[in-house]
């Protein structure tokens, strides 16, 4: 990633359809902090047309459309988050990247107009760079409500930039951006830091005589900001130099007590609160209505755990596991494909396909109609929506950064920020693209930790639905399954923390205001969801029955579930469950479902279900799960976490299984 300054790379093939550059366009790039309404810019000056593909040389993904404005055609980019060009994380190194190796016609830097205080720096950043730049002061309507008047035009004034207001989710403002895009100019900084400051950087520019992207000025103060990217770029362009420039920064930093990174940051921030004393009013705002009370409750720890407890009973366990687990579920699999669907598919295979092979394959007991379409559309495909559906909901209020920040003070015992917690909830709707999303956490090793709690102790909405399915009927049970989890979540996450080598992660996140959630925004999301599981998880219910039927064809999974029965009867399971296991692996719900059927056979005592429950939850994670953590963790770290998950999983099983007999609990 480093060389991205050196030349232009070459786009990878996205993981869609759609070419990742689209050729001979002027760019326009969105960037800023995460939750500032970004996405929603991006589809208010591209329509629906978008491609999304990894930034090259890394896992990022990165939305870029096509956008008319008067009677030009623009690529926009939707970048990553980031708060400075001095980058912590993947995401803002790739921001970067973007806004300096792809020839950028304007960037859009979209702010939260409620926290101009802390997002201002990056604009002055921005300008100090020469790039061309408009500051858009975004959700004012939320401003607005809270008292917050800005003059536009006077901090227009004091910026030397344009500045435009707007309320991107109903596009008020969106004409006027577009207006000042076509006649933008670049503007220099009028930033000045302390005379030792700005002497170092008149002498490191001398040094600078190569043609870089970023102004002299900028990559002067990133050197003395110590970062690596500049350094590492520097040192490989200009290598006769480095180390006059070494010693000027060495030179500078025994002028000050505090790190220079520190200082550069405190003059910036001082700069902010000048400007901003020009251009907010005196007017005193209003921090009392009752979304701010509410945001506050939240987070406080003796109110914030009851409201999360309300929202998992209502949202997870009500409506998942309760209307969508079993309702659904049991309306679908029953009356749909029960008494109608199933019953004409086999008696047309019976009746115009007289060839066993083919009956056996499509309609016969793990046939890719009986099992793979039945499992996928009647048992998880209900559980899914439901997910999703509620997900969406929760996700659109505002309330998940609010979680984040009611957890991070727990997530901290075991070496994780509240950051993480984003990721760990996503995984209760899918692992496979919870592992992908723990690729915006800050360090390798926080990355490593929460890919290891999501393949252990986190099930996904279909195992999880199937699960509160099978034990609610026994609330006991239930919790019994839920605190043997949590458990194991945090002695695992503290284990890791200690013997995980790496620094720990910093807390940083911005709250985007609380809200009733809109209906458009929330069936926009789960329709998305909904349309990546038909087509990225169906298929392999589909694969996975051809799998399985090739498997018994063969004899091979006779062999394989033949060695794991005595692990199976270890932990006080009859043989028949060593089946959901290996069909677990194929895809998590699977298994679950596998446990559904041994359920409803009566093959299990309700010691026996908890069990089977915990260790299979436990179990290694899914073939798609396993595939995302190859590409991102790659190949050691992914086959090591799937090493130790699958003893450790038996090893607790078992333990649970004695704890509970012993205990002559009876369930």
């Amino acid at each position: 990633m480093h060389m991205a300054f050196l030349k232009r790379h070459k786009q990878n093939s996205s993981h869609r359809n759609k070419p990742a550059e689209i050729k001979g366009l002027g760019k326009l790039a969105i960037v800023g902090s995460p939750n500032v309404g970004k996405s929603v810019l991006f589809k208010n000056l591209t329509g629906i047309y978008a491609t999304v593909s990894n930034y090259p040389g890394t896992t990022i993904e990165v939305s870029r459309g096509k956008g008319r404005i008067g009677d030009r055609d623009f690529e926009v980019i939707d970048t990553p988050g980031m708060y400075s060009l001095l980058p912590i994380t993947d995401e803002e190194r790739v921001a970067r990247d973007i806004i300096i190796n792809d020839e950028i016609f304007t960037v859009l830097h979209v702010v939260d107009a409620k926290n101009l205080k802390r997002m201002l720096p990056l604009t002055l950043q921005l300008i100090e760079a020469n790039l061309p730049v408009i500051l858009v002061l975004n959700i004012m309507d939320e401003a607005e409500k809270l008292g917050i008047e800005i003059d536009v035009q006077q901090l227009e004034s004091q910026l030397g930039i344009p500045v435009v207001a707007t309320v991107s989710t109903s596009g008020k403002g969106i004409d006027i951006l577009k207006k000042r895009i076509i006649n933008l100019r670049i503007s220099s900084s009028n930033l000045r830091y302390d005379d030792i400051i700005e002497l170092s950087l008149e002498k490191i520019a001398k040094h600078l005589t190569e043609d870089f992207k970023l102004s002299t000025r900028v990559i002067g103060l990133l050197l003395l900001q110590e970062d690596l990217d500049i350094h590492n770029l520097y040192k490989n362009k200009i290598n006769k130099n480095y180390d006059l420039v070494s010693e000027i920064i060495k030179e500078t930093r025994r002028h000050y007590s505090y790190p220079l990174n520190y200082i550069i940051t405190m003059h910036r921030q001082h700069e902010t609160n000048r400007i901003l004393a020009n251009v907010l009013s005196d007017q005193e705002v209003n921090n009392d209505g009752i979304p701010e009370r509410l945001s506050r409750l939240m987070m406080s720890p003796i109110t914030g755990i009851p409201i999360l407890l309300l929202v998992l009973y209502f949202g997870i366990y009500q409506f998942v596991g309760v209307f969508g687990a079993q309702v659904l579920v049991e309306f679908l699999e029953g009356s749909i494909f029960g008494d109608h669907i199933n019953p004409y598919i086999i008696d047309v295979f019976l009746t115009y396909i007289p060839i066993p092979v083919v009956q056996e394959l499509f309609v016969g007991e793990y046939g890719i109609f009986t099992l793979g379409v039945q499992y996928a559309v009647a048992l998880i495909l209900p559980i899914v929506g439901t997910f999703f559906l509620a997900f969406s909901i929760i996700e659109d209020t505002g309330y998940f950064p609010r979680l984040a920040m009611l957890i991070d003070r727990l997530f901290k015992q075991i070496g994780l920020s509240g950051r993480a917690v984003i990721p760990m909830t996503l995984g209760f709707g899918c692992d496979t693209m919870a592992t992908i999303v723990s690729r915006t956490l800050e360090t390798k090793k926080e990355k490593v930790m929460v890919t290891i709690l999501l393949a252990l102790a986190i099930p996904c909405s279909a195992q999880l639905g199937v699960i509160i399915a099978i034990l609610s009927e026994n609330p006991i049970a239930l919790l019994i399954w839920a605190f043997f989890m949590v458990i194991v979540f945090l002695v695992i996450g503290f284990l890791t923390k200690i013997i995980l080598p790496g620094e720990s992660p910093r807390f940083y996140m911005e709250l985007p205001p609380l809200r009733l959630p809109k209906i458009s925004n929330v069936l926009a999301k789960t329709y998305s969801r909904m349309q990546w599981y038909f087509f990225e998880v169906f298929p392999i219910f589909i694969l996975a029955s051809i799998l399985i039927m090739i498997g018994q064809w063969t004899g091979l999974f006779q062999l394989i579930i033949y060695g794991l029965t005595p692990l199976i009867n270890a932990i006080g399971l009859p043989d028949d469950s060593a089946t959901i296991f290996l069909f677990g692996f194929f895809r998590r719900d699977y298994g679950a479902a596998g446990l559904y059927d041994l359920q409803q056979q009566g093959l299990l005592t309700g010691v026996q279900m908890v069990v089977a429950a915990a260790t299979l939850t436990l179990f290694v994670p899914c073939i798609a799960q396993f595939a995302i953590m190859l590409k991102e963790r790659g190949a050691k770290t992914a086959f090591a976490i799937a090493l130790f998950i699958f003893p450790f999983a038996f090893i607790m099983g078992g333990l649970l299984n004695i704890i509970l007999t012993f205990s002559k609990v009876v369930l």
